[in-house]
């Protein structure tokens, strides 16, 4: 095999991470994180790669965009007929990864996945952009199409069709909730001796805390 693309191994030496600086909550360490990365100007820090896994067991990742997080979990917008939400609705356990290079950090949040109401959806569809929202009515993601211009014609129709811009949200377009059972917080380190540590939850609520081997 070629190893012609293949970069040389760097060293990890931005930062560190130890128990005592870990914050009490999986969901407080992650809003530390997400606000340094913000803070680092780093481009689409809210970007995750969402992972889930068919009926036969195939996983499939793919880049989506964090839209909130608290203490009940992560959450994100797509259209639910699409092969995520597919693949979601016959096994709604997924994982979700957030990698800033800059930063040298990774941070893995593992747990179930549900849909949230309708009314979740309308309040997020009618606060995007109005071309964001035009291109999700006029794609059935996932879906063959001849060309991309059968996508501009089917937005230029929905155009016509409601010129004052208020495109109405697809029935089948909306968010979903991953509750997390499992974080885990990667910190590279010189001469691959990372720091890892997971938060499990032991009752509703409770966090416990345990270094991992990098």
């Amino acid at each position: 095999m070629s190893d012609d693309i293949i970069e040389p191994r760097r060293d990890y030496t931005t930062d560190t991470l130890s128990s005592e600086q870990l914050a009490g909550s999986p969901v407080e360490q992650f809003r530390v994180w997400m606000q340094q990365a913000r803070d680092a100007n780093i481009i689409d820090a809210s970007a995750m790669a969402l992972a889930t896994a068919d009926q036969s067991g195939q996983p499939h990742v793919r880049i989506v965009l964090l839209k909130k997080f608290d203490e009940a979990g992560v959450v994100w917008y797509t259209y639910q007929e699409s092969d995520k939400g597919a693949q979601l609705a016959q096994n709604p356990q997924a994982s979700v990864l957030f990698y800033w290079c800059q930063l040298e950090r990774q941070v893995r949040i593992e747990g179930t996945v549900k849909k949230l109401p309708q009314s979740d959806g309308d309040e997020y569809f009618y606060s995007r952009p109005e071309g964001s929202r035009f291109s999700a009515a006029a794609s059935i993601q996932s879906t063959p199409v001849k060309n991309r211009q059968v996508l501009e014609s089917k937005v230029a129709e929905l155009h016509k069709q409601y010129p004052d811009g208020n495109v109405p949200r697809p029935s089948v377009w909306g968010g979903y909730l991953l509750e997390p059972s499992r974080y885990e917080f990667w910190q590279g380190r010189a001469d691959r001796l990372h720091d890892r540590f997971i938060y499990t939850q032991s009752t509703p609520g409770q966090w416990q805390t345990q270094r991992l081997s990098p």
